[in-house]
This record gives structure tokens, sequence and C-alpha cells, in this order.
């Protein structure tokens, strides 16, 4: 039985900003988005892999390609990696389109080296680019979106990030501190209509130059844009939360914490007694980012102490 088709979940009259838009992940969002309607900022500064040098061809030929369609686009070759490199591409939103309704933070290089040889040239530059950068076009474009009551922010993190791997602790370290960019990013933004989530993303891109992949199954960039199409989307009905996207599959990645162990003193051999208990994920707490998961950890810890006190008096 076929399913049905769902309503086309359009942008029209959006605008939308997406960093590394010229190549691999970030084009194919600036095709889709710009095939729904929107209004797209293709920002690209054209570099290497590694982030050197700099190229406007990218930027330019996406945009040059969504006019072509019919659509609207316009280049900025400008770099996310200082901060008058993120105010320079929102503004290119603001004064050619003069809104910003979604900000795309895809931009990213990578460097490898295992950690005893990584230098401190190459952290920063990656963190220039994924944590810094994100910061840095988050920062200029989160005024406006409050003030206009409505705003879809969409940062980019990696399985690198959640889980780390060999030789990118730059990488791992950016990616992870996006996380947490973004759940401040969806407190603040809360009140205001400004919602902002992020995508764990993984697609045969030339970032995956130097690999293996003749085994893997199919996973174009086209295959992660819907579901950063989603969370860009006015119908996008999460916040704090992040969308894996891998070689077809979608699911929602979390942080979960054990129920844990009360006791009103602890000794380093006690906590060696309950290591099991304390790490037993039977019951996991998860608590969303939104409204108020900071306080619900504090409330619920200090509710666990609060009941074996009364436990002990009874």
């Amino acid at each position: 039985m076929a399913e049905p088709v769902a309503e086309e979940l359009r942008f029209d009259d959006r605008v939308a900003v997406i960093t590394g838009a010229g190549r691999g992940l970030g084009r194919a969002y600036a095709l889709l988005l710009a095939a729904k309607g929107a209004k797209v900022v293709v920002d690209d500064a054209g570099g290497s892999v590694r982030g050197e040098g700099a190229d406007t061809g990218p930027a330019h030929e996406v945009a040059e390609e969504i006019t072509a369609a019919g659509g609207r686009a316009l280049a900025c070759t400008e770099s996310v990696a200082t901060p008058e490199g993120g105010r320079a591409i929102v503004a290119a939103a603001l004064d050619h389109y003069g809104r910003i309704d979604v900000l795309i933070h895809n931009a990213g290089i990578v460097r490898t080296a295992p950690l005893t040889e990584m230098t401190y040239e190459d952290l920063d530059a990656v963190l220039d680019v994924h944590l810094r950068g994100a910061f840095h076009v988050v920062r200029p474009a989160f005024a406006p979106m409050c003030e206009a009551g409505y705003g879809r922010v969409v940062l980019t993190s990696s399985i690198g990030g959640l889980y780390g791997n060999h030789g990118v602790a730059g990488y791992a370290m950016a990616k992870a501190g996006v996380i947490g960019l973004s759940n401040v990013v969806a407190l603040e933004g809360a009140a205001h209509g400004v919602r902002c989530n992020v995508v764990v993303p993984a697609a045969v891109t030339r970032m995956a130059d130097g690999i293996d992949v003749s085994g893997y199954p199919p996973m174009g960039p086209e295959l992660t844009a819907p579901a950063v199409g989603w969370l860009a989307h006015e119908t996008c009905s999460v916040t704090g939360e992040m969308l894996v996207s891998i070689a077809g599959r979608v699911a929602r990645a979390f942080v979960a914490e054990t129920p844990g162990v009360y006791r009103p003193s602890w000794s380093i051999e006690r906590i060696a007694e309950q290591a099991d208990a304390i790490r037993d994920p039977g019951t996991p707490w998860v608590l969303p980012v939104v409204p108020s998961a900071h306080t619900d950890h504090i409330r619920n810890s200090f509710a666990m102490a609060a009941r074996a006190t009364r436990a002990s008096e009874s």
C-alpha cells in the first residue's frame, strides 16, 4: 500500500543563511531549501579540506545553479573563522533580503594527527571554523531573529563529537562544543520563537577523501538534507535536540543519566563497591533541554537526597 502524500513543506518568503554551502552537505541543503522557495545566502570561503586557501568559485556556482533553476540566491565568500566574517555573512542576508529566518552552520574543516602530535595551530584552525565559527554567525543572527519573533538555527555536530575518533581531537572537541552552544540558543530563544537544534550528519563528501568507501551503502548528502530541512522549517516541533542522519537512517541522539545511588557520605571504597549500581542504565533520566533540564537535574538530585533523609528519620 502506497504511503499517503504529505503536504509539501515550503520555505516561501523565508531567508536562509547556510555556511559551507559551496560543496557537499551545505550545497545539498542550499539546493533543497531554494527548491522549496527559500531565498538563500550561499556562504563558502572556498578553502581546502584543511581550511587553507580561498576560492570564490564554489559559492558563486551554487548561487548560479539556484538562480538558473528559478530560485533566489546570493553568494557570500566570507569566512566564519573570524567575528568580522560572521557578522558579514549575517549582514549579507539582512542587507540584501531584509531579514534572516534560518541559519544553518555547516562550514567545516579537518586536520588529523594523533593527540601527541597535534599542533596548537591545527587545533585553533579547526576550532575557529567549527566552534568559534558557530558562535560568530549565531551571535549576530540571534538578535534579529528574537526581534522578529521567529528563527530556526541548525548547528552541525558529528559522531566524532558524540563518540570521539582517532586522530581528530580538535574536530571532536569542536563538535562536542557545538552541542553546548545549541542548548543555550534553544533556552534563550524559547521565549522569542527561536528554535535551535543540532544535526549529526554522515555523508560521503570530500572530507572522506582517502577513506575506502567501497563497502558503504548509499550515503550522499541528499540523504541528510531532508532532516536539516525539517529542523529549519517553521513546523519543526522540537528545540534543543539532536538528529542523527547517516546512510538513510534518521534518529534522535540524547544525553541521559542513570538514577545513580544516594548516600549521605561517600568514600573511594564505597564508590568502588557501588560502581555497578551507580552506572546501571536501567531507568535513565532523559531531561529535555527546554524548558528546564538544568533545573530538573538539580531538583531531581536534591529530591533523592531529601527522600533518603526522610526515610532515615522515620
